[in-house]
């Protein structure tokens, strides 16, 4: 168990950042293909350089004529995103950027594997997969991560407005949470790095602009004399985005689930369609444990899943309540098991998966959102504790 009192750090990147520039692009991708077809099946990379975006990865329509109009459409879905995210830098503007579509159709045998040979719906790979939980937030989310989503989240809303317009796209921010007896009290450090528009500014100019929003951003108290501020530490960072420094899609997994406070099963979301486990499992992973933390079986909890491709049910189910259990962690195990069917047919059908509604995921985390009234965010509901209370 966790000793009571320490320190932990963890970061976000903003929507800006070049790897989520790509995130976005590749979900997008998988969105517009799920809007034409729910079972379209989507694997796409994106990477992102000075004036450049590639496009690649398999892509699967019943129908060839669709697939290939959809094709023809790829540049105009990166370009939309870079335009949204705000980059029009000389060397990175959505109307000059140079984009290739190296999209291609599916594999064959991967499809076989997924479609299985008896009908009945496979793993769309082998793979682990962690979902975690904990009362430290209203959202049953560790706090680091948290609220340094939340803090890039306020500065892209007051950038988008025009309310603070000399700030840039690109931004980083991390934050080193203090516990006492197991709950977070405080924050030691905050750092926080944007690029910023006007080449005159200082370090001292930006955190005059960002402070304010920070701390409305953190919870009353939680910055003190003592919290250690470094904004735009190395000085100047004006040049940001993939002109800065290259992007490639699912290189921030670690960001898009619990900064570190949990295990990752080392499998990216962005791009892939819910046929991957990678991405649905996780998500019913997240679901089950957060669902078994509302209903006071624990006050923290990780649920692994595990599966190998062309397999429908999951190999192994395990639950870890890191000694803060009421209920004994193979009876959470049988419990999440008999009140969801972990198949990947069966998740994507509990949770609503096959909508295209993935972008949305590409930053500020894949957890701890609230859900939404078309099905965006499915797996953050808290639908599941009225049975998984029953079933133990």
């Amino acid at each position: 168990m966790t000793r009571p009192d320490y320190t932990f750090t963890s970061e976000s990147v903003s929507e800006g950042h070049p790897d989520k520039v790509c995130d976005r692009i590749s979900d997008a991708v998988l969105d517009a293909f799920l809007a034409e077809e729910p079972t379209a099946r989507v694997a796409c990379e994106t990477f992102a350089t000075t004036n450049r975006v590639v496009i690649g990865g398999e892509v699967g329509l019943s129908d060839q004529a669709t697939l290939s109009r959809y094709m023809e459409a790829i540049p105009d879905i990166a370009r939309a995103c870079i335009k949204d995210i705000g980059y029009e830098q000389d060397k990175f503007h959505h109307e000059t950027v140079e984009i290739t579509n190296l999209l291609h159709e599916q594999s064959a045998h991967i499809a076989q594997g997924v479609t299985g040979e008896r009908g009945d719906e496979g793993a769309g790979d082998q793979g682990i997969m962690f979902g975690y939980a904990t009362d430290e937030t209203p959202d049953l989310m560790p706090a680091p991560i948290q609220y340094s989503h939340a803090i890039l989240r306020r500065l892209a809303e007051v950038r988008k407005s025009g309310a603070e317009p000399t700030l840039g796209p690109d931004a980083k921010s991390q934050l080193s949470v203090r516990y006492e007896n197991g709950k977070p009290v405080g924050v030691t450090s905050i750092v926080l790095s944007t690029q910023h528009l006007d080449e005159n500014m200082t370090s001292d100019d930006v955190r005059a602009v960002v402070e304010p929003y920070i701390r409305e951003t953190l919870p009353e108290g939680w910055i003190s004399a003592g919290t250690k501020w470094w904004v735009n530490p190395t000085g100047k960072f004006v040049i940001g985005g993939p002109d800065g420094d290259a992007g490639l899609t699912g290189r921030k997994i670690i960001v898009d689930t619990y900064g570190g406070a949990a295990p990752h099963g080392g499998g990216a979301f962005s791009g892939k369609d819910p046929t991957k486990v990678d991405r649905s499992a996780a998500y019913a992973a997240r679901y089950l444990a957060k669902n078994v933390v509302a209903a006071g079986m624990a006050e923290r909890c990780t649920i692994q899943l595990s599966y190998a491709i062309g397999v429908a049910r999951p190999l192994s189910i395990y639950a870890d309540t890191h000694g803060t259990g009421e209920v004994a962690p193979e009876v959470i195990e049988r419990a999440v098991a008999q009140v969801m069917d972990l198949t990947p047919r069966g998740i994507r059908t509990h949770l609503d998966l096959n909508r295209p509604i993935y972008q949305r995921t590409a930053a500020y985390g894949h957890f701890g959102r609230a859900p939404e009234a078309d099905g965006g965010f499915s797996w953050e509901r808290t639908d599941l504790v009225d049975a998984l209370k029953a079933a133990v």
